[in-house]
Formats: C-alpha cells, sequence, structure tokens
C-alpha cells in the first residue's frame, strides 16, 4: 500500500492488488490556496484526488459571480462530472486551502473505470453521495439562515483542514455561501461573540466544535451520514 492511498477514500476502497496499475497512473499535486484548477468551459485535463485540503466546485454566472455548489476533500474525486458527461461545463474547480491532491490524466481516469470494477464501484457510490448533497445543499440554500449555513460551511472545512486553524476571507466565504459580504461579516461576527469562534486577518480558528454543531443547520449532519457510506467501502 502507498503512503497516500488510505488518505482518500476513494483511493482506499480499491484492493491493492488492484490498486497497482492505477497508482503508476497518479501523481501528487500540491493545492495551492486560491488556485484554479480547472477553469469554466475548458475540458478537464485532471482528475484530482485530495488527501489534504479542499477543492471547491463551483458554478459561474455570467456576470462573474462564482457560487460554491459542493466541496471535494479526502472523500472524494473531481472526476463526477466526466462520468456523467459534462466534460464542457460552467463548472470551475478552486483550491480553497493549502494541501495536497493525487491526480490522474482524465483520460486514464475514465479508462481505469472500465479497467478497475472496484475504483468504479467506489466512484459510483461517491457519485450518488454527491448528488444527494447537490440536493440538500439546494433546500439548505432556500431554507436555511445564512447563520446556519456559515456554521455547516465551517464544520465541513474544519473536517479537512486536519486541525483547529485555516486560512479563509470573509470575501471569499461570502462567495461560497452566494450571500453579502457584510452578511457573512454578520454571521460571523455572531458566532465569534458566542464564543464558537475566532476570526482576525484571515484566519478563522474553531473554539469550541460541538456549539458549532448546534448551531448549523441539519444539512451537516446528512452530509456526515452520507460520507459514512464511502467510509464503509475502506479496503484498509
Amino acid at each position: 500500500m502507498l503512503p497516500y492511498q488510505s488518505e482518500n477514500l476513494i483511493l482506499a476502497a480499491v484492493p491493492p492488488r488492484a490498486f497497482e496499475g492505477l497508482g503508476m497512473l497518479l501523481e501528487p499535486y500540491p493545492l495551492r490556496m486560491r488556485e484554479n484548477l480547472q477553469e469554466p468551459g475548458e475540458p478537464a485535463e485532471w482528475v484530482y484526488f485530495p488527501t489534504h485540503g479542499i477543492v471547491s466546485v463551483l458554478t459561474v454566472l455570467e456576470n462573474g459571480m462564482m457560487i460554491e455548489f459542493a466541496t471535494v476533500g479526502r472523500e472524494g474525486t473531481t472526476g463526477v462530472p466526466l462520468i456523467v458527461g459534462l466534460e464542457h461545463s460552467n463548472i470551475t474547480l478552486v483550491s480553497q486551502m493549502p494541501g495536497l491532491a493525487m491526480r490522474m490524466r482524465a483520460r486514464h481516469f475514465m479508462s481505469e473505470l472500465e479497467r478497475v470494477p472496484e475504483f468504479a464501484a467506489a466512484v459510483r457510490c461517491y457519485s450518488g453521495v454527491m448528488f444527494a448533497l447537490l440536493a440538500q445543499s439546494a433546500a439548505c440554500n432556500r431554507a436555511h439562515h445564512v447563520d446556519e449555513r456559515c456554521a455547516r460551511w465551517l464544520l465541513m472545512t474544519h473536517d479537512q483542514a486536519g486541525g483547529n486553524e485555516f486560512p479563509v476571507t470573509q470575501e471569499f466565504l461570502a462567495q461560497m455561501l452566494g450571500v453579502s459580504r457584510p452578511g457573512v461579516a454578520a454571521s460571523a461576527a455572531a458566532l465569534q461573540k458566542a464564543g464558537l469562534i475566532a476570526y482576525h486577518r484571515g484566519e478563522m480558528t474553531i473554539v469550541d466544535r460541538p456549539a458549532l454543531e448546534v448551531a448549523a443547520c441539519e444539512c451537516y449532519h446528512v452530509i456526515v451520514q452520507q460520507f459514512d457510506r464511502l467510509r464503509a467501502l475502506r479496503q484498509y
């Protein structure tokens, strides 16, 4: 087993005997903060499997505004649009924070889905989880207050960050949530006043994780339950 293999749930679902050839097609790639990994309208050249860090999946509007509709961390892959035929779309991929990913060429990703059934099964399972999360996200954006959504986003980021501190600006958080910067500032201020987080000069610190979970909308726990389906596929 390669050291990184257990750090991504998709890769960890592939038995070692089947991973040898697939592993040769992967290469490490450092995720840099706010780096564009794929531009809207361009075909995907690479498919990423984060092991540390987060990739935001955003849709781009005509006025240039970008809104996050999904995130990909160490539980998944950016290859889902390829398997549903979205080779050209208004989707863009942005590295949300510094980290590391394994990546392979998009054409190799598609061929390995045909060659390695365990890999294909893990990607299909993740695709189902992703669509469930998209449905939950659509409901969340319509039904839940921005304070709850902000708490949910911070929890999801905390899960992937590997520590209680991570970089995030209010401008970026507003973009991810699709709300105004003053709205995000007010939500962050309320959470900070309650002692749940601390925010200073672009650095977010989670102070009271259990209380932040209480403050978040129900969607966070739904997302965790979906990810449990992937964890059940682990081979090691």
